[in-house]
Parts: structure tokens; C-alpha cells; sequence
């Protein structure tokens, strides 16, 4: 198993550029499906969550090549397959994103039970119940989601919960539906409106992305959209701004877009942190105090993200009385806890709630991440343990972060790698 060995206390320092937003590209990667020519995407991160969308792309049919760096051109007109198997779906959650798609583009669809972050039930029963609504015959065997459609409608549709992906495969389904579809309740993160505007760019008439009510006017054809560029990942930038604070550093993030990070800067100011904003950038100051203890809840946007909770649960282990974290999206989210209470940190966990009591240091000592979040918290966490920590489980962070360790040791982290072989 590939681990990271920490050396710490450090102290960050410098400046660090953002990548684009794996939640972002993935839907995007999916709506493509519905387009008849190549779309070369730019600010795609390397990450193996996109590695893998793009093996499910290609077994679909789909000709992939990558441009630069991070600019990745899309071919669908090759796309004949509409069975995405069991092999690739469960490596990732966000595989669901192709069934809408490939119903709206075959009038049928295969797809199996997705997997991904173990931190909990995050049931598709939204997704499929939206798709029933748009007029999809369902039916479950032998694990895999089997969907025709002869007669697609639009109609209105309330969520129960502001679902990220339910808001965009719904959203992004019923673009290729003649007549309006009303989705009400919906998720209004950066994610959904980013998407809404590929889909308008693409010649959909959506109204509303960003807010909970988003009408949708689908069309029978999208327009060709040569290119798109994919905004830039607001968790990245907030577990960097996240890392500086935590040990006492001074941390340009660049590149990113502040206005979607103001959820955590807030909390960061009520924590201490002297933040500064300006166009395409925030940056955290040198803390010459104690990290203030929070009260935290994690909700929908603009609401405080459930991606950035275990950074934070980091950083409070060692804040200056007893922080409380109400989980709001995923109730068992906290694997992490149970793994920074090896480093020295007291945490109190009854589900949905951590209560943090804050303690004066926490000291090295071998963990494992259960989950993408949970593995860079970890990390953060032994940046500021006294001694050696060692963190296992870091497959899990090369789902959503590219050149994690190399980003850490550019600001002066001392993070080195061992492999299976240690």
C-alpha cells in the first residue's frame, strides 16, 4: 500500500496554483455524450477519478486525447455502446453521470451500480426517481441499472434533497427533451452552474442554474461547442488556504475563484485567520495566535462544503477550546476522527455530530485514510504533529488532488513517498 511519511511541524510557505474542479469536469465529460463533434476541454485535472471517466468514455466508444497537460479533446461521434460496466462504474460514484446521456442519445441504457467514497449510503434513488419522472422505464437486474425510454416528457420535478449530481444528470437529461422541465429544490454549488453553462453554450435554453429553481427548454440537437474551460477546484484552494493557517504559514492560492470559497474563508476569519482576496486569488497571513475553536455545519452551498469538513476537523484538533461539527450531508462522515485521535487529538464522535476539544500538540503516528477528504486531512494533520507521521491510504487522494505531495513540498512541506514495499 502507498503511503506518505510526514515530517512535522512545518510551517507553509508561498504561492500555489489551483487545478480545474473533478467535480465539475466529470458531468461535463458525460453531457458530451450528447454531442456530435469533438469538445476539447481545458483545465482538466490529472487525477485518477478523470483517468477513469475517461476509460469509461472510451469503452463507450469515445476517442480521448490528451492536448496538453490539461487540455483534453472528447470525441463521442464514435460512441456505438451504451453498457457501462461493472468494472469501471464501481471505482467511482460519479460514473451514473453517463446514464441520461447515453438513454437520451440510444433510447436505452446499461449501466451498473456505482461505488466510490465508502464514508456512507448516498442512495441513486434520486436520480432514478428523476429519470422515471422524464419518462424512463427502469428496471434493476443483475446489478446494473437497465433504462429504455420510447417517450421522453418534460415535466416538473421537486427533489427531496439539493443533490449535486442528481441536479445535473436531471438537468442535463432533460436538455435533450422537447418542452420545459422544471426541477425545483435544486443544488446551487459552482459544479451545477458550470454545467448549466456547457449545456447553454451547446444551445440549451436553461434558466435558474445557481438557484433552486432551474427551468430547462431541451432541444432535438446540441450545437457543436468547440472547446469549454473547466473552472477551478474550490476544495483544492480551500484545503491549501486550510494547510497555511493550520501552521502558521503564509499561503498565496492562485488561480482559483474566490467567490466560491467564501463559505470557508468565513469560517477560516472566525477561526483567526487574516485572509485576503483579489481577482483570481486568496491568500492567508501568518497567525500569531491560537486557532479559535468553531461551530460547524456542513449544508448545500452557500452553505459550508461537506469536501472541506475533514481539513477542518484537522485544524480544530489543536484550536483553543471545544469546536462542534454537525455533518449535514453525510451523518457518518468522520472516519478521520477515529485516525486523528492516533495523533494525539480528542474528538467525541456521536453521529452527525464531533465534538473537538482541542489540545496543546498532537504527535506522529502510522494512520490510514478511508476516503479522498479524509486522506488529505490526515496529511494536514501531520504537518503539524511533532515526529513522523505516516499516512496510508493515499490512492485515495490521487482520486481528486493532481500533484498533491509535489504542491505540499513546493510551500516547504517535508512529505517523502514509500511504497508497497516499506
Amino acid at each position: 500500500m502507498k503511503a506518505f511519511k510526514v515530517f512535522g511541524p512545518c510551517k507553509l510557505e508561498g504561492e500555489v496554483h489551483v487545478q480545474g474542479a473533478k467535480n465539475a469536469v466529470l458531468p461535463i465529460m458525460s453531457a458530451i455524450i450528447l454531442q456530435d463533434l469533438p469538445v476539447l476541454l481545458r483545465n482538466v485535472p490529472q487525477v485518477q477519478d478523470v483517468f477513469t471517466m475517461i476509460e469509461l468514455l472510451k469503452i463507450l466508444g469515445a476517442r480521448i486525447e490528451w492536448k496538453g497537460k490539461n487540455e483534453l479533446l472528447v470525441d463521442p461521434s464514435t460512441i456505438r455502446n451504451y453498457i457501462a460496466p461493472y468494472e469501471i462504474v464501481n471505482r467511482m460514484r460519479a460514473s451514473i453521470y453517463v446514464l441520461g446521456p447515453l438513454l437520451m442519445k440510444f433510447g436505452k441504457a446499461e449501466v451498473s451500480f456505482p461505488g466510490g467514497c465508502a464514508f456512507g449510503p448516498r442512495p441513486i434513488d434520486f436520480h432514478l426517481n428523476g429519470l422515471t419522472l422524464l419518462g424512463a422505464d427502469l428496471e434493476i437486474e443483475r446489478g446494473y441499472i437497465k433504462a429504455t425510454m420510447e417517450r421522453p416528457r418534460a415535466t416538473e420535478i421537486s427533489l427531496n434533497f439539493k443533490s449535486v449530481g442528481t441536479t445535473i444528470h436531471l438537468m442535463t437529461t432533460a436538455s435533450f427533451i422537447e418542452g420545459e422541465t422544471t426541477l425545483i429544490n435544486c443544488a446551487q454549488e459552482p459544479e451545477v452552474v458550470t454545467t448549466a453553462e456547457f449545456l447553454v453554450k451547446s444551445g440549451v435554453n436553461i434558466d435558474g442554474a445557481g438557484t433552486d429553481v432551474i427551468r430547462i427548454k431541451g432541444v432535438k440537437k446540441l450545437k457543436s461547442l468547440p472547446e469549454f474551460d473547466i473552472i477551478p477546484d474550490r476544495i483544492e484552494a480551500g484545503t491549501y488556504l486550510t494547510a497555511g493557517f493550520m501552521t502558521a504559514g503564509k499561503v498565496k492560492v492562485v488561480d482559483c475563484e474566490p467567490q466560491h470559497l467564501e463559505p470557508v474563508i468565513i469560517k477560516l476569519r472566525e477561526a483567526g485567520a487574516k485572509i485576503q482576496k483579489g481577482k483570481g486569488f486568496v491568500s492567508v497571513e501568518p497567525r500569531k495566535k491560537s486557532i479559535r475553536s468553531l461551530h460547524l455545519e456542513t449544508q448545500p452551498f452557500p452553505g459550508f462544503p461537506t469536501d472541506m469538513q475533514p481539513q477542518f476537523m484537522s485544524m480544530l484538533t489543536v484550536a483553543k477550546g471545544t469546536s462542534m461539527i454537525k455533518e449535514g450531508i453525510y451523518p457518518n462522515r468522520f472516519s478521520h476522527a477515529f485516525e486523528l485521535q492516533r495523533l494525539g487529538a480528542h474528538i467525541k464522535v456521536v453521529e452527525p455530530t464531533a465534538l473537538v476539544e482541542g489540545v496543546d500538540r498532537l504527535t506522529g503516528a502510522e494512520v490510514t485514510g478511508q476516503d479522498l477528504r479524509g486522506s488529505a486531512a490526515l496529511v494536514l494533520a501531520g504537518m503539524i504533529a511533532e515526529g513522523t507521521t505516516t499516512v496510508f491510504g493515499i490512492e485515495h487522494l490521487e482520486r481528486g488532488y493532481e500533484n498533491f505531495r509535489e504542491k505540499l513540498v513546493s510551500l516547504g512541506a517535508k512529505i517523502v513517498v514509500l511504497n508497497e514495499n516499506h
